[in-house]
């Protein structure tokens, strides 16, 4: 009777098995500005299913003000370590090198940030020098190995002169710009990550 009642059940099982369906479509609404909304996917027993959220223009405004605070205050903080020596691995006030700066300061934001200039480097997105806006990263390649060994912050971009802050053996963490021969030679590009 047992084995009746088990077999009699089997169908059920093997028929819901099979009626669950995992389709997704990516359905993108644009706004009115044409800019394409937030869209989530949700997964149920049924289907997955694209749930739209809207934007509108004040929440675009409230993100893009919040970023630029948040960019402001990392370059605030970067700034504050000026004069400080360099350090090999270093991340405070005691001694800091060139990645130890960014990192240091991004993280201060809630922005992890790999350790390694090389590895920053594959963060972001690329942007051309004449895009270049304060918080984004410079990235440049200052000895004979061909990959990128140094990284600084863009503070200001002046009429397209581009100040960027660093720490450097020599002199610890400055300010120095673009335009001087020596960053102009070792210079790879410009990411911006925020």
């Amino acid at each position: 009777m047992k084995k009746l009642f088990l077999l009699a059940l089997l169908p059920m099982f093997l028929a819901s098995c099979g009626s669950s369906k995992h389709t997704a479509t990516k359905t993108i609404i644009v706004n009115s500005k044409g800019k394409p909304n937030r869209t989530r996917t949700v997964e149920t027993k049924e289907e997955k299913k694209n749930i739209i959220i809207t934007t509108t223009e004040a929440d675009e405004v409230v993100t893009a003000d919040s970023n630029k605070n948040k960019l402001e205050n990392i370059i605030d903080f970067a700034k504050s370590f000026e004069g400080t020596r360099y350090k090999f691995g270093g991340t405070t006030e005691e001694g800091m090198d060139c990645s130890g700066l960014v990192y240091t300061a991004f993280k201060k934001e809630n922005v992890i940030m790999p350790r390694i200039s090389r590895d920053m480097a594959g963060k972001g997105v690329s942007v051309t020098l004449k895009e270049v806006t304060e918080g984004d990263l410079v990235f440049f390649k200052t000895s004979r190995r061909n990959s990128i060994n140094h990284v600084g912050l863009v503070v200001e971009n002046k009429r397209g002169e581009i100040l960027f802050i660093h720490s450097t053996t020599s002199k610890g963490v400055i300010i120095s710009s673009l335009e001087e021969d020596y960053w102009k030679k070792a210079f790879v590009e410009v990411r911006r990550v925020i």
